[in-house]
Formats: structure tokens, C-alpha cells, sequence
């Protein structure tokens, strides 16, 4: 410990302490390895960002130094499409959001420079690649249990909305029995294969995830999900459906995202409407491993051929009203309901045509028709189109097949998580 202190200077506050502890004790050992693709430029700017971290400059120096970096790095991540965007400017863009968090804290620093320092690690865990053993998840960490420690306690009245609007809830005409996705109550893993993996059957199944502590010891409300992850920056769908033509993504933080759409005290568009935002189809749980141990990945992935490893989860956040329109995914899907719940149908692959795919392979894997609301003249074979409805309730897990097209509309504030598996 004597030799990090002298590596980094005096010793200042116990944050800095925790933080310079998780990084490499001296600025040798401190990597920094590119390719020729990135200029020798930016190598010697993030060299000269690395002396500062283990010299005895200042703050301000520190912090716009690593700015330059993220600049320079963020044009290049927004130049053409994200698929072609080499890793290592990725790479280059995470050094970047380390060496500005670290500046941040290196002083005895305010809780505002505390949460910027927070949102300049997720924006590094969001945008750019791991590096260093994935060291922005372990100082994010660090930082987050420090903000817990300046928490206020939140207003009685917060308390009581989302107590209201945990309680409240939206219904959905009577499900048909004929038309009744089948329920089952804990199959075996052979039972689950035989008649419903196998014959590619859509069902519902019951009491497989009564064991999450999202749903007893660590239940999901507002209240729990603020204290765990409200500091933390993530990307939000704003518009009814992403189909929708004004229909756009932006960055909030968890807090920012419940008081503007959970709670409602978003502004009324020009429209006269609310503005309907969406926490859709986000890794989450791997930005916040500390929701990821609240739930468990269903024994019948299993089944799969990858490993747990190619298991994709998703967290699905919004309030009543979100939409995802009618459309198909490539693997296998369990979605998991945690928090209240939402309508949805399903159509088979066998009635593609009659679903109206959109002709653009951008949207190819999309159907044109609103599902409840019709256009019968624009789609006339649509209602000819055999479907399976349900009502997804808390810890009900819904398997949809491999390309099975589904539509689903949340009926209240809902949280749901997805397990797309081959």
C-alpha cells in the first residue's frame, strides 16, 4: 500500500484511495496498446493522460485532457454506421471515460462530481469495449457505493406515487379460451422439449421463477430500482413505438427516466400528448450486476446449443402504453414478466404473408399493420391470420418460438426481462 500511495502522490480522501487501489500501482504497468489504426497523435495524448493520472498536475488539467480524448474519440464512434466503427476507437473512447473519471475524484470531490463521474464510466460502458479487465464496471461500483453513502432520503410524496402506481393497474378485454396461449406449472426439461421447443409452440410458463429475488426478497419497485440503479445513465426509447416517425433515442439517467415517464411529470407535447418513454431491449444487467442477482437465467436454456455465455438478457422498463409492434426475432425467446403486465399476441411464421412485412430489410423482420387497430383495406389478409393472446402477469414467463411474430402493449408500469437463446 505504501508504494501506491507514493505512485499516486499523497494519500487524499478514502474514494480516491478505493479508486487508485483497482488501477495498475505505477504508470508502467499501466497498458496502453493500439493498432495502427489509431494515430499516433491520440496514442501520445492518452500517454501524456496516463502521466498525469500518476503525476501531480491538476484537477482541471486532468479533466480536459481526457475531455480532448473524448472528443476526438466520440467523432469517430459517430462517423458512419456503429457496425463499421472500428473496436479501437472504442477502446480508445473507454480510456478516455477512465482517465476523466479518475480526474474527477482525484480531489475530495463534490456528490455532483461524483455523479458526472458515474455517468462519464457508463457512458464508457455503453459506447465504448472493456479494457483493463472491464475497469470501468469496478470503479463504477465504487463510485455508486460512495453516492449511496450521500443519498437523501426521498420525499414522502415520491413514495406514495409510486406506491399508487404500483397498485394500479389497466385491463384488457376478457383473452378468449380458444385463442388462449396454454399455461403450464413447472415442466420437466424433457416435457418442455417434447411439446413445446421441439413443435415450435408458443406457452406460458408458471412457477419457474418464484425463486428470483426480484420477486421476494428484493421486489422490483420504484423505490428499490432507484436506490439501485438511479445514478446510472441509459439509453431510452421517447415515442409510442419505434416504427413511428418521430420516434427517437436519448440518454437519461434511471432517476431522470422514472420521473419523466414512470411517474409522469414529463412535459405535454405539441401534439397534446405525453411523451411515452422506454428503457427497450438494454443489457442492463450487465451494466448493473447488482440487478443481474436479483434474477436467474431459466434452466430450459439449456436446451440451447451456445453456451450461457451467447444468452442475450434484456431489461424491458416502461410505463402503461409502451408498444412494440408486431415483429419476429431470430432466436428463441423467454420473457420473463417482474412488475406488472402486459398484453400480447402471437402469430406463426406460417402466416408471414398475411402480416404484411415491411418491404425495407431494415425493418424486414417488422409487420406494417397496427394489430389493433387494423386497416382493413391496406391488409385485407391480416384477419385471416391465426393468433394466440395473453395477459402476462408478475412472475409469468412467456416462451416465444424461434420467428414467431409478437405484439405486445404494457398495460401499466411494467418490467420485464428477455432471455434470447438458440
Amino acid at each position: 500500500m505504501t508504494a501506491r500511495r507514493t505512485a499516486f502522490g499523497s494519500p487524499t480522501a478514502s474514494l480516491w484511495s478505493k479508486i487508485s487501489a483497482s488501477l495498475p500501482p505505477d504508470e508502467e504497468q499501466f497498458p496502453l496498446q493500439f493498432s495502427d489504426k489509431v494515430a499516433l497523435s491520440v496514442v501520445e495524448m492518452l500517454k501524456r493522460a496516463r502521466q498525469e493520472l500518476y503525476g501531480g498536475t491538476t484537477g482541471a488539467s486532468r479533466v480536459l485532457n481526457a475531455q480532448i480524448i473524448l472528443d476526438y474519440s466520440w467523432e469517430r464512434l459517430n462517423t458512419g454506421t456503429w457496425r463499421h466503427v472500428d473496436k479501437e476507437w472504442r477502446r480508445v473512447y473507454s480510456y478516455g471515460c477512465l482517465f476523466k473519471a479518475a480526474a474527477l475524484c482525484r480531489e475530495t470531490p463534490s456528490e455532483e462530481g461524483i455523479v458526472q463521474a458515474i455517468r462519464t464510466c457508463d457512458m464508457g460502458l455503453l459506447m465504448g469495449a472493456a479494457i483493463m479487465g472491464n475497469i470501468l464496471q469496478v470503479i463504477v461500483c465504487i463510485l455508486q457505493s460512495e453516492i449511496r453513502k450521500l443519498a437523501k432520503e426521498e420525499d414522502n410524496q415520491d413514495h406514495m406515487e409510486a406506491k399508487k402506481r404500483k397498485i394500479a393497474s389497466s385491463h384488457v378485454g376478457l383473452i378468449r379460451e380458444e385463442l388462449a396461449v396454454p399455461r403450464i406449472k413447472c415442466p420437466s426439461l424433457e416435457s418442455f422439449n417434447a411439446n413445446h421447443l421441439l413443435p415450435i409452440k408458443p406457452v406460458i410458463l408458471e412457477g419457474i421463477i418464484d425463486h428470483w429475488p426480484a420477486l421476494n426478497k428484493r421486489p422490483w419497485s420504484i423505490e428499490y430500482l432507484r436506490s439501485v440503479a438511479g445514478c446510472r445513465t441509459v439509453p431510452v426509447e421517447v415515442g409510442s413505438r419505434y416504427t413511428d416517425e418521430d420516434w427517437s433515442q436519448t440518454l437519461l439517467t434511471v432517476n431522470e427516466f422514472i420521473d419523466k415517464y414512470i411517474l409522469n411529470k414529463s412535459q405535454v407535447s405539441e401534439n397534446g400528448h405525453k411523451a411515452v418513454g422506454y428503457l427497450a431491449q438494454h443489457q442492463l444487467f450487465d451494466q448493473i450486476p447488482e440487478l443481474k442477482e436479483d434474477i436467474r437465467i431459466p434452466d430450459y436454456c439449456c436446451l440451447g446449443e451456445g453456451d450461457e455465455d451467447d444468452i442475450t438478457v434484456n431489461a424491458w422498463f416502461g410505463p402503461k402504453g409502451t408498444v412494440s409492434p408486431l415483429h419476429q426475432d431470430p432466436q428463441q425467446n423467454f420473457l420473463a414478466q417482474v412488475v406488472g403486465s402486459k398484453y400480447i399476441r402471437l402469430y406463426s411464421p406460417e402466416d408471414t404473408e398475411k402480416l404484411y412485412p415491411h418491404e425495407s430489410q431494415l425493418l424486414h423482420n417488422t409487420s406494417q399493420v397496427e394489430v389493433e387497430n387494423p386497416d382493413a383495406e391496406r391488409f385485407p389478409e391480416f384477419v385471416k391470420a391465426a393468433y394466440l393472446e395473453c395477459v402476462l402477469q408478475p412472475g409469468d414467463v412467456l416462451f416465444i418460438p424461434v420467428k414467431h411474430w409478437h405484439y405486445v402493449r404494457s398495460l401499466e408500469v411494467s418490467f420485464s426481462v428477455s432471455f434470447w437463446w438458440s
